[in-house]
């Protein structure tokens, strides 16, 4: 993808369509959050406005805006590309990184119920509807919402953008038609008013956790920075904010001047339309939440397909249901997040309960982000150590006081966030461990040193051929070494007979759409090496890529490909290969600590229900042998073996 956008109308548009969905369907909730059954009062609602306020202007416009959206990866930005930048600073930086996607994902499964039941239960307002029941509709659109997926979003996509224009629009009018009805409201802006509320009101501090669901799509902002670029999102931002902050303080004239003592239910979002503007803006407010879900589920995707090439989760499948570059649907992850936002409709069944869930996970997401962003701006970019310092100090400190204020939310719900996001980053770090624990203990030996003995073998005729082409898949990336297991398994037991053998390396890149290769000829005509240049964003299609490789050194001329036979014949037109992949298992030989076997175990379980090695590198059945290798971590040091004679 480019790493430059150019801004132009239709860019703009695609911003407002896929960027601010989810910060952009705040309103609905925050000020009725922030209220809920507290008794309206002037300090609680100038207090509330001035705090959103710097909450957009600090969280949002700052940190995110101007600072983290310089934290780019090739054009791409959220928590897995940004690590990607780091990553070589540190293993320790995995933690920030797990604990940040997961909490990403956790935000994912609570943003379509919330955003969905705040614009549905919009029908209460209206007298004749005022007791129709909300869930199953919200239920029915968001089973819809999911179904949709596996079919791609590049048809209705094109109507995200002018949707969220008018949703922008609307709210700006909203605002400006009450703010005009009293602009004293205007001065709730200053700082003044939220230090007040926060340090005079009663257990004013606690507040801080409904202000913080103005700013919970920030982070998701950061993570669509790939769609269209950093200018086309601050150039946007600017009518995105002024919009946000005017309907924050047109619900404020109203909750000050209308609403009476309590709210009673009521939601000033709503509240602060005429009557015969009910109907419409419940229409309007649905859609820009569906599309809200949609950037978070589409976001989802992203998140995990980046996982599994950072492995860091299991192997899944990725489908690709539209030609459009990066718009990808994984089906057990859409299965996965339905049935939690269908749980969480039934648990909370409203959307002031869920609010109570919503926004502790986040804070840990945009806790991660500001620690990997203090090693990206001090190590990457060079900033001045201690501006950098003092700067993530200030951040972490803010971030900190939301996630405190958060806290009380895990007893009236957020408790399913925190689960949520432990699940996911359970798996997360089992996945990490295991792999870099069998990176670690897979040996390699000279291959250099094995090629003569390799075209004896290959000119044995005793030696049944196993195949004309081999390929092994390899972790090495050096054209020197190979690992043990696939000289072992060259010649071990029945020896594998081939005319060339092809040792295939996958090299994941920092850059996200990176596709390249190169050839390597290690014995004349023998033994040939590949190295596999692959994006972080790039499903693997081995096989295709392999044949075409060859199809390239064939038509030009290389390695004397083109004179000698491929093991077609008369009777079967296609090249004679073979892959060949090693699986590891845990060996009978082991004998762990209650840790270790733990996690190795659980690592290994995670890997029999995740998608085939095959599957994962793009490789057809037919063409594939699959040999399984003892993996042996700690052997059995004394065995009390005795012999008795007789």
């Amino acid at each position: 993808m480019n790493t430059a956008h150019k801004v132009s109308l239709g860019s703009l548009l695609v911003a407002l369509g896929i960027i601010y969905g989810d910060i952009g369907t705040s309103p609905l909730y925050v000020y009725k959050a922030i209220v809920g059954e507290k008794e309206i009062s002037e300090q609680l609602v100038r207090g509330g406005v001035s705090l959103i306020f710097w909450t957009l202007a600090i969280q949002t416009s700052i940190k995110y805006i101007w600072i983290t959206l310089k934290a780019d990866n090739h054009g791409e930005g959220g928590i897995f590309s940004l690590y990607a930048l780091v990553k070589r600073l540190g293993t320790k930086l995995t933690i920030p990184a797990i604990i940040g996607a997961a909490s990403l994902l956790a935000d994912g499964m609570i943003t379509p119920p919330i955003s969905v039941s705040s614009a549905i239960e919009g029908l209460h307002m209206i007298p004749a509807l005022s007791e129709i029941p909300t869930v199953p509709i919200v239920l029915i659109i968001i089973t819809g919402l999911f179904m949709f997926q596996r079919f791609g979003t590049q048809k209705v996509g094109k109507l995200f953008g002018p949707t969220m224009f008018i949703w922008f629009t609307m709210l700006l009018i909203l605002g400006i038609y009450n703010v005009s009805k009293d602009f004293t409201i205007l001065k709730s802006l200053s700082p003044f008013y939220g230090y007040e509320l926060l340090t005079k009101y009663p257990k004013g501090f606690w507040i801080l956790g409904a202000v913080f669901l103005a700013t919970t799509g920030a982070e998701a902002l950061y993570s669509d920075l790939g769609h269209c670029g950093k200018e086309n999102i601050r150039l946007t931002w600017g009518f995105v904010k002024i919009s946000l902050v005017l309907n924050y303080l047109g619900q404020a004239n109203w909750l000050l001047n209308d609403a009476g003592q309590f709210l009673d239910g009521r939601n000033p979002f709503f509240a602060i339309m005429p009557s015969w503007f009910v109907i419409i803006g419940i229409i309007i407010a649905t859609l820009a939440a569906i599309i809200a879900s949609q950037a978070l589920i589409s976001g989802s995707y992203t998140l995990i397909n980046e996982a599994m090439n950072l492995n860091f989760w299991p192997r899944v499948d990725v489908r690709q249901p539209t030609d459009i570059k990066g718009q990808i649907f994984i089906p057990s992850i859409n299965l996965i997040l339905w049935a939690g936002c269908v749980f969480i409709v039934l648990y909370f069944q409203k959307s002031e309960h869920m609010e109570a869930a919503y926004g502790l996970a986040i804070t840990l997401a945009m806790l991660s982000t500001t620690i990997l962003l203090y090693f990206y701006l001090r190590y990457r970019i060079k900033w001045n150590p201690i501006f950098t310092a003092i700067l993530i100090s200030f951040f972490i400190l803010i971030e900190l006081s939301f996630l405190v204020a958060n806290i009380v939310k895990i007893t009236h719900g957020g408790y399913i966030a925190l689960i949520v996001s432990g699940i996911f980053g359970s798996i997360m770090y089992l996945i990490f461990y295991g792999r870099k624990t069998i990176n670690r203990l897979t040996s390699f030996e000279s291959v250099l040193a094995k090629t003569q003995i390799i075209d004896e073998l290959s000119h044995d005729d005793i030696v049944p051929k196993f195949s004309t082409h081999l390929i092994y898949m390899t972790k090495s990336s050096s054209n020197d070494i190979i690992e043990k297991n696939i000289i072992e398994s060259i010649f071990a037991k029945k020896p594998k007979r081939a005319d060339v053998y092809w040792f295939f390396h996958i090299s994941r890149t920092n850059s996200p759409y990176d596709l390249s290769y190169n050839v390597t000829e290690i014995l004349d005509d023998k033994v040939i090496k590949i190295n596999l240049q692959i994006g972080f964003r790039v499903r693997p299609r081995t096989e295709a890529c392999f044949k075409r490789i060859v199809q390239d050194l064939v038509e030009n001329k290389e390695l004397n490909l083109h004179i000698r036979p491929d093991g077609s014949t008369k009777y079967n037109g296609t090249p004679d290969f073979k892959f060949v992949i090693l699986e590891n298992f845990i060996s009978a030989e082991n004998e762990f600590l209650f840790n270790e076997g733990l996690l190795l175990n659980a690592y290994f379980m995670l890997k029999r229900i995740s998608q085939s090695d095959e599957n994962a590198f793009g490789l057809d059945r037919n063409d594939v042998i699959v040999e399984q290798m003892p993996l042996i971590y700690k052997p059995i040091d004394n065995l009390p073996l005795k012999r008795i004679f007789k």
